[in-house]
């Protein structure tokens, strides 16, 4: 249980990171001309940061469960297809993604999840 606490709190942190440095320094000007475009301010107050913490969070928690159950491969191609692809329909849909942001998102958001999936098996492995 120790290990299970501390896959998901390394990964918590891991998606943290990830995705502050590439929505708050790789693609923060995409955001902002989005934003001002539709005459509203790119949301950046710390209760902002709060929720994505918290998304960060519950998508690590969703990534150790599934990989209980299923291979390394498969857990970070359902996790980023829940996590990310989800959202990205859903934001889209809002009228709040700048949809140029996708060729840069897409490949590091991949990359984040195979990494955090290789956390999550590296600090608590599956046991047979």
């Amino acid at each position: 249980m120790k290990r299970a606490f501390l896959a998901i709190a390394a990964t918590t942190l891991w998606i943290s990171i990830s995705e502050f440095v590439r929505n708050s320094f790789l693609l923060r000007e995409y955001w902002v001309a989005h934003f001002t475009a539709r005459g509203q301010a790119f949301p950046e107050e710390a209760l902002n940061g709060a929720v994505w913490g918290m998304w960060s969070l519950c998508f690590a928690i969703s990534i150790y469960v599934l990989s209980r159950k299923f291979t390394m491969v498969h857990t970070a191609l359902l996790s980023w297809l829940f996590g990310f692809v989800c959202m990205w329909l859903v934001i889209g849909n809002l009228g709040v993604l700048p949809f140029g942001i996708l060729p840069i998102a897409v490949p590091l958001s991949l990359f984040e999840v195979f990494l955090a999936v290789y956390i999550i098996n590296k600090v608590a492995p599956v046991v047979a």
